[in-house]
């Protein structure tokens, strides 16, 4: 992070609240304990399918700034602002049915950092959600935010997190909550084979719902290992168990990851949960990849967001909220140049049968990506290869596709 000192005219406004009548000296008073850090954030996305359902030709725009300001020796008070989608995620704009447009400025957080305890953490008032199933912060993505109370405090090699929000934003951002909804119809197979209507079942807001987590992390020689628990009220609650491991044998760097989530929602008798192996090694130049994870038969939520820790996706396809299915993710680099990376991925999503009606289908993508660090805080990627969705709902073949992306990040 950087002084204050750097920012822009418009970002020193928004932090001092100044007026007419503002000094410079107040500035100066108000500002030198700030510090500020964030990301700036260019997509564009370019997807062709047979069937133009899935098309996509979008220019995407996100700004995150976070300042914290030192209040006193206990205290850090931390605003972030946006400039993003309603949901905190992209502002996307398509450019082949529409003109350029401006985007909004929001408040994202504002909180107080309390460590006036050893050891301890406690933050108060508006911020990301910091659990496995949420995503708190996202330079390009949608964030989870809360109004509550997170505690986090370490005790020897274990760190013990706790969390109590009465307000979210769940009931607008993520990929889960905000399509089970009265307006919107999702529906799953209980384990009696009835269909059950998750519109009418749960509530159609979220967002005034209480929320109440318990997280436990700590190490045991190379591997660290967590298990959490959260509640929401009168919706739903859920369990992870997570462990990774990072080691080397002779030249080759190994990293073995494991992750289970359970989900019961409180007035459907299904049972849901999303489990996932991952492996990776480099040696010199060259790393690889593989991560195969798979959902129960009667329900398949594990994340409230796609990009979550509980959650597994690839580019195109998604596991989180697919019953009864398997996704296999397979990657190969090299690191050509220090500034340089090039990867092949392969990606199969196959859901089967045995719990619906649906045929057994399987979703497969191949793409190349370019990654390029021109320094530190400057850089980006470029995807393009090839989708095959098996889409029974249309004319009951493959919906074969197109899918390129360039992105470019400035980080601060």
């Amino acid at each position: 992070m950087k002084k204050f000192a750097k920012m822009s005219l418009v970002a020193a406004v928004a932090v001092a609240g100044l007026s007419t009548t503002s000094s410079a000296k107040a500035l100066e008073e108000a500002i030198k304990n700030v510090d500020v850090s964030g990301t700036v954030v260019y997509r564009y996305d370019d997807r062709s399918f047979d069937e133009n359902t899935k098309d996509k030709d979008t220019n995407n725009y996100k700004i995150g700034l976070t300042l914290k300001s030192q209040v006193n020796d206990d205290v850090t008070a931390v605003t972030r602002f946006l400039v993003a989608g309603a949901d905190g995620g992209f502002a996307s704009l398509n450019h082949t049915n529409g003109g350029d447009a401006n985007v909004d400025v929001e408040l994202s957080n504002v909180y107080f950092s309390y460590t006036g305890i050893a050891n301890t953490t406690v933050n108060v008032g508006k911020q990301g959600l910091t659990t496995p199933w949420t995503v708190a912060i996202d330079s390009d993505g949608n964030e989870q935010t809360g109004t509550g109370i997170l505690a986090l405090t370490n005790v020897g090699p274990v760190t013990l997190a706790g969390a109590y929000f009465n307000q979210t934003n769940l009931g607008t951002s993520g990929d889960i909550l905000p399509g089970l909804n009265s307006e919107t119809t999702v529906t799953l197979t209980d384990s009696n084979g009835d269909t059950i209507d998750l519109g009418s079942t749960l509530n159609d807001d979220f967002g005034d719902k209480n929320i109440a987590t318990l997280g436990l992390m700590g190490n045991i020689g190379p591997v660290a290992l967590d298990a959490w628990y959260l509640d929401m009220q009168d919706v739903f609650d859920t369990y992870t168990l997570g462990a990774l491991a990072k080691f080397n044998i002779s030249d080759v760097k190994l990293s073995i990851g494991a992750r289970h989530t359970e989900l019961d929602l409180d007035d459907v008798s299904a049972d849901h949960s999303l489990t996932k192996v991952e492996l990776g090694a480099k040696m010199g130049i060259f790393g690889a990849n593989v991560g195969y994870g798979w959902t129960d038969s009667e329900g398949g939520i594990g994340g409230l967001d796609n990009d979550a820790k509980t959650a597994f996706q690839g580019w195109t396809m998604n596991l989180n909220g697919v019953n009864d299915a398997s996704l296999l993710k397979l990657n190969v680099n090299a690191q050509v140049l220090p500034s340089l990376n090039l990867a092949l991925n392969y990606n199969v999503l196959d859901r089967d049968d045995e719990s619906t009606k649906r045929p057994d289908t399987t979703d497969k993508e191949y793409y190349l990506q370019a990654t390029y660090q021109m320094s530190k805080n400057f850089g980006g990627y470029i995807r393009f290869g090839e989708a095959d969705l098996e889409d029974q709902q249309t004319n009951g073949h493959d919906n074969d596709g197109t899918i390129g992306r360039l992105q470019v990040q400035y980080s601060f």
